[in-house]
Formats: structure tokens, sequence, C-alpha cells
């Protein structure tokens, strides 16, 4: 940030008395910019024992498998940002949405909210952001094809509660996960 959006003068990423971070500051009007992780929300879909994943058709992971998800947007609730994703990836419509996954990657300051929703009716077909869209059981997934490490662990969490018959919320990062995969994923 080199200018304030507040007065248009020039700010400088300095301490700010009382706060224990550096921060963009301007002198000219006092205002400290804050800026905090940003919050993808994302549905995973579900239609008795499938998952639906959208093949993405835009960047980052052209053509890999992912979750349906995206920025959270201004004015809109977690839920409401998953159930448009959905639509927007899917053209698909989900009910009774449930958190399933809260997955931070601090290194590039976004927090992940993804929920869980059985598909309202078995109607579906690629939006603009999606190549293909597609249900899965748990052996076909193509895993090696998912784009997202944030998508791999929502997909073994469902895949782990619905082995265990049960509805449990799972939490991690990206480098606490990246060690649960090299031992084989949650179980």
């Amino acid at each position: 940030m080199n200018y304030c959006s507040n007065c248009g003068a020039l700010v400088k990423f300095q301490e700010v008395e009382g706060d224990d971070r550096m921060r963009h500051y301007c002198k000219s009007c006092d205002t400290i910019h804050y800026q905090n992780p940003n919050i993808v929300t994302g549905c995973l879909p579900t239609w008795e024992d499938k998952v639906l994943l959208c093949k993405r058709a835009i960047p980052p992971r052209i053509g890999y498998w992912n979750v349906p998800g995206g920025y959270l947007e201004n004015g809109e609730t977690v839920e409401e940002g998953a159930i448009r994703e959905v639509w927007e990836e899917a053209e698909a419509k989900v009910v009774d949405l449930k958190l399933l996954t809260l997955f931070s990657i601090s290194r590039i300051n976004q927090i992940y909210m993804h929920f869980l929703a059985p598909l309202e009716k078995l109607d579906y077909k690629a939006g603009q952001e999606s190549l293909e869209v597609a249900l899965f059981t748990e052996k076909e997934i193509p895993w090696e094809e998912i784009a997202f490490t944030s998508s791999i662990f929502t997909l073994q969490a469902y895949f782990l509660n619905r082995k265990k018959k049960i509805h449990q919320l799972y939490s991690s990062n990206y480098l606490a996960f990246e060690e649960i995969r090299k031992n084989g994923g949650l179980k």
C-alpha cells in the first residue's frame, strides 16, 4: 500500500503506538490501515454416497478438481457465500448447510470455511468457473488432481465422518495438515 485510501497521502509501513506489529499508517490523517485475512467459503455438496466436485476453468489450478468455493463477499454470511459459490460453479442448489472444516493458510492470509450440504435435487451443470462437474464416490475421487490442500482436508473430513457415522467439525492449518498427509491423512 502506497497511498491512504482515506485522504490520498503517502503511507508508511511502521510500528504504531499501542500495537504489536507493523502497520500501514497515514500520518496525514492519522489512519491505521489494517489488513486482515480473507475468508474463503465453500460447500461440499452430497448426493447419497457421492460428493459433487468441480473442475476449475479459472486460475489458479485450471483443470484440477475442487470443492466449490471462493472469497466471501461483503454483505453476505458465510452460508450465503457457500450457497452462491455452489451455484456459480455447479449451477446446483444445496440445503441444510453444516460447517465441516475450518482451515487456515497463514502464509497467504486465508481462512477457509467449508460446509457440507445435500443437493436439493440431482440437477447440476458446469457454471462459468468450471470446465466440468461430476459426482464421485470416495473410491472414484481423483486425489492426485485435487486443486487445493483445503479441498483434500474437507474431503478427508467428510469421508471420515461418514465412516464413523457422525458429524464432527474439523480444524487445521496448512503446515499441520501437510504433516498429517505424510502420515496417511485424517484417521
